[in-house]
């Protein structure tokens, strides 16, 4: 008969060394892992259930340590790290993959006019001020007010600034064109994701000592936090966004694709197939920093500092949720 599996491992934490880079990417290729959206509901209350009951010592009979590692993974693929609800299902970093694919393959083939730029824009800022709400650090709860008015400043800013920069490329080459959803994406992600956490930003987000004693709430912490995701996402974006420009305005000097738009057509949904590096782009750029990000007591505000020093002295540093 077979040992029952010990109460010891620590699930807190991943299940990889997240103080290097390749256990990070090990640990965010696992979550950010697109087969994750086609888990049925009963397979998320399954893993919920085991990994709910491994924290209060309680566990499932015949269950192995890597059936625990996996219901983990699926647990934090669809619920939150602060708040333990179940996150929206494109709003999921492992949807990601197919959603980034389908829209920004659409941005670099409808660009030429306004109206396309400002649809696509549009749809674009809206995944991401619901990836940006999902993955938010912190759990105090957001009214239907505060979402709405960061929605509405997220995308109407994000999209105004893509349609800036459009107007501006009109009389350039068409090299120069094709990257105008790269910049106007790096440039929106610096809006969006700010705005759609701006509540983080202006009351802080929970910080612990290194053993999850909540220590406080810290807009310090925020600023460092959302700056991450911010670099993160402006890369993760990056090899499918900037590659296929050099590619396309490349191919469209060869004879066969001034012979026949279909064929031009199908190519450029062929190059926009590159979207597949995202499988690899995702999880890379969110190891780029921990997920438990750190930073020392004496970047904190000042009287957080006082607190800190009065009632844990022999704290240093401080950590939290950056969120993704």
């Amino acid at each position: 008969m077979a040992a029952e599996l010990s109460t010891s491992i620590n699930i807190k934490e991943p299940r990889w060394d997240q103080s290097t880079f390749v256990g990070r990417a090990k640990h965010f290729f696992t979550v950010t892992d697109p087969r994750n959206i086609l888990l049925t509901n009963e397979q998320l209350a399954h893993a919920h259930k085991i990994i709910t009951d491994y924290r209060e010592g309680i566990v499932s009979p015949g269950l192995t340590e890597d059936e625990l590692w996996r219901a983990k993974y699926v647990f934090d693929s669809a619920f939150h790290p602060d708040t333990g609800e179940k996150m929206i299902l494109i709003g999921r970093m492992s949807a990601q993959v197919p959603m980034n694919m389908t829209i920004t393959g659409c941005m670099m083939t409808f660009y030429k006019t306004t109206p396309a730029v400002l649809f696509w824009q549009w749809i674009n800022q809206s995944f991401n001020a619901i990836v940006n709400y999902t993955n938010r650090s912190g759990d105090a709860p957001i009214t239907v007010g505060q979402l709405g008015t960061a929605y509405v400043s997220a995308t109407t800013g994000a999209v105004a600034t893509a349609l800036g920069l459009n107007a501006l490329t009109k009389h350039v080459s068409p090299l120069i064109g094709r990257f105008v959803p790269f910049a106007a994406v790096a440039a929106a992600n610096c809006i969006n994701i700010p705005l759609m956490r701006q509540r983080e930003l202006q009351h802080g987000i929970p910080i612990t000592d290194e053993n999850d004693n909540r220590l406080g709430e810290s807009s310090k912490a925020a600023q460092q936090a959302i700056s991450q995701v911010v670099v993160s996402r402006i890369l993760m974006a990056s090899p499918g966004m900037a590659i296929p420009p050099f590619l396309m305005n490349h191919l469209e000097k060869k004879a066969f694709l001034r012979v026949s738009t279909r064929v031009k057509t199908k190519t450029e949904k062929c190059i926009c197939c590159i979207k597949c590096h995202l499988v690899f782009a995702t999880p890379l750029c969110c190891a780029l920093f921990p997920q438990k990000s750190s930073m020392s007591v004496s970047r904190l505000e000042p009287e957080l500092q006082e607190k800190i020093r009065a009632s844990h002295p022999g704290v240093e540093r401080v950590y939290f949720n950056k969120g993704l």
